[in-house]
């Protein structure tokens, strides 16, 4: 942590003091490391397009739309695009067309999020790794967090472990009511418009307010095993009960990390990308269209892989000290627009 003395926090409306020099050069110096990392394991740096015809949908992820002009501005003709909300669509046409394991740094872009640890743009590093399950890539993920923010040692719980033991609950098993009750122990707000058909939301609700912020103070914390629902793009798997081969990276109460074991099936791709639209309209969102090209490389044969996700910014600010991602990256746009 930084051993700088904590300044005053400017006053409402003010822009933020500009990025500091040694913030850039801790930047810098995380990404040398990020690169030596993957270099001494084999794994080939690729750069994909920001921009796409199509997405890998998410009912909780908005893109920013652009419009684009196929035949030049005057003709009247325009197309959306997408600015990636991560690179994730192309990188996995690259495993199938047989790059092997990759990683990128890059920018990424979402819609409807700004905050202490949330910028409409922000860099993101993804990395797929062949023939790995998701605990093996846990254990990477582990091994570059010693790399960049010094930490030895992580640990692993269960998506159930940690509700049980947080708030005493089974996220598998209890009624929607139980998460309610929760709410109104922990003085947590209640979103309008959810009710108890929304099992998802509520589960999402609870681990965001009530467990997250508690994670990872010890040592990093991987939670894993996360109920079928909530398997994204995930496989799903399990011995005693179905769970989703997905995890997430906790340091010190801020998520660094959401990562796969990679879903191959082309049917399950789509089933999930179907509800994931109809999510969304649930939420008073559009549908958004499905990348056809990812769609068909994934037909073609996506090889079987572990990938996750880093918030780069997060792991700047921790390594710095810093208290938002803003404090750390050379340009914000938590600056108030002008007038």
């Amino acid at each position: 942590m930084s051993s700088e003395p904590r300044k005053a926090k400017p006053a409402a409306g003010t822009p933020p003091p500009p990025v500091r020099r040694t913030h850039l050069e801790r930047r810098a110096e995380l990404l040398a490391r990020t690169r030596r990392f993957f270099a001494k394991r084999d794994v080939l740096e690729v750069e994909t397009p920001l921009l796409a015809r199509g997405l890998v949908v998410e009912a909780h992820i908005d893109p920013v739309v652009c419009l684009y002009h196929p035949s030049g501005p005057r003709s009247g003709v325009t197309a959306a695009l997408y600015l990636q909300p991560s690179p994730e669509a192309p990188m996995k046409r690259l495993l199938a067309q047989g790059s092997g394991s990759i990683y990128q740094i890059t920018r990424a872009f979402r819609d409807g999020e700004l905050g202490r640890l949330h910028s409409p743009e922000f860099t993101i590093l993804e990395w797929y790794r062949l023939d790995m399950d998701h605990h093996e890539l846990m254990d990477e993920v582990g091994a570059l967090m010693r790399e960049l923010i010094g930490e030895d040692r992580w640990v692993k719980r269960t998506y159930r472990q940690v509700f049980e033991e947080t708030l005493g609950i089974d996220p598998f098993g209890c009624p929607t009511s139980r998460f309610q009750e929760v709410c109104e122990r922990e003085g947590v707000p209640v979103p309008p418009g959810l009710d108890e058909a929304n099992r998802n939301g509520w589960l999402d609700l609870v681990l965001t307010a009530c467990i997250e912020p508690r994670l990872g103070y010890d040592a990093p914390t991987f939670v894993h095993d996360y109920p079928p629902s909530q398997a994204a793009l995930a496989k799903i798997g399990g011995e005693d009960e179905p769970v989703a081969e997905r995890f997430e990276l906790y340091v010190r109460g801020v998520e660094l990390c959401n990562g796969f074991h990679e879903l191959q099936d082309i049917r399950e791709h789509r089933l999930r990308f179907e509800d994931a639209n109809v999510r969304r309209v649930g939420l008073g969102k559009d549908e958004l269209p499905v990348d056809p090209d990812f769609l068909d490389a994934v037909e073609e044969g996506l090889p079987a892989c572990s990938g996750v996700a880093v918030g780069f910014d997060r792991v700047v600010m921790l390594a710095c000290g810093a208290e938002t991602i803003a404090d750390v990256m050379p340009f914000s746009f938590q600056t108030p627009p002008r007038a």
